[in-house]
């Protein structure tokens, strides 16, 4: 139907414009512009993250079925990886995220709000960086929880905080409300990205309090105006 529907209108543009009715410039479609937060934007920052030095000592997988191929790379004042996106709904139980919508819900998250209750992974984009393992020490590099993240897809920016940590050897995880941001179906256990991903963790940041996305927004433009001047 909608096909049908775009070709309709495509045919009685076209009979527009050979009747001389309506000028050209008058169908030409516009170029959606790609949502983002701030004032940097997509292509710089992943212009600044084009090489990996890597920091990790070993490499992560993106799914337990997958070989280990996402090294976690070091740029002056960030740690940068490149992976999908698995979707996390645990925290605080909504319409979205509970047992019924997420066969691997849990009701907590590593990192709380500033009342002490558990992140709301349906409203607030945060990520998941991986438990502390032989492969990486996400502290040790300068990475908390609340720490800013610039999440990167298909042209788009998103905000996030450090809220969650996961499992020891896999990478690439965020927040329902992160996935929705950047139009990944946030569905916790059909939805997600199989690839495209970056996530930028600005080191000895932190948003606060951590459940205030405004002021994740804030101090993330800023961090990545920063480190597009500094690299």
């Amino acid at each position: 139907m909608r096909l049908r529907s775009l070709t309709l209108a495509a045919a009685s543009g076209a009979a527009l414009l050979a009747a001389g009715l309506v000028p050209a410039h008058a169908l030409a479609t516009p170029a959606p512009k790609a949502a983002q937060e701030g004032s940097v934007s997509a292509a710089d920052l992943l212009a600044k993250v084009k090489s990996c030095s890597q920091i990790s000592n070993g490499k992560y997988k993106t799914d337990d079925e997958t070989s280990a191929t996402v090294p976690v790379c070091g740029k002056n004042g960030a740690v940068f990886w490149k992976a999908d996106m698995d979707i996390d709904c645990d925290g605080q139980r909504t319409t979205d995220c509970n047992e019924d919508r997420d066969p691997w819900y849990q009701d907590d998250t590593a990192f709380h709000q500033s009342d002490g209750k558990p992140l709301k992974a349906e409203s607030l984009p945060y990520v998941v960086v991986p438990s502390t393992s032989g492969i990486w020490n996400y502290s040790n590099a300068g990475i908390k929880g609340g720490g800013v993240v610039a999440v990167i897809y298909a042209g788009k920016v998103e905000y996030a905080v450090v809220g969650d940590t996961g499992p020891t050897k896999i990478i690439g995880e965020a927040s329902y409300a992160t996935a929705k941001a950047l139009g990944i179906d946030p569905d916790p256990a059909t939805g997600g990205a199989d690839s495209g991903v970056t996530y930028i963790l600005f080191k000895n940041s932190k948003v606060s309090p951590i459940e205030s996305h405004s002021a994740a927004v804030s101090l993330g433009n800023q961090l990545a105006q920063q480190f597009i001047a500094n690299n």
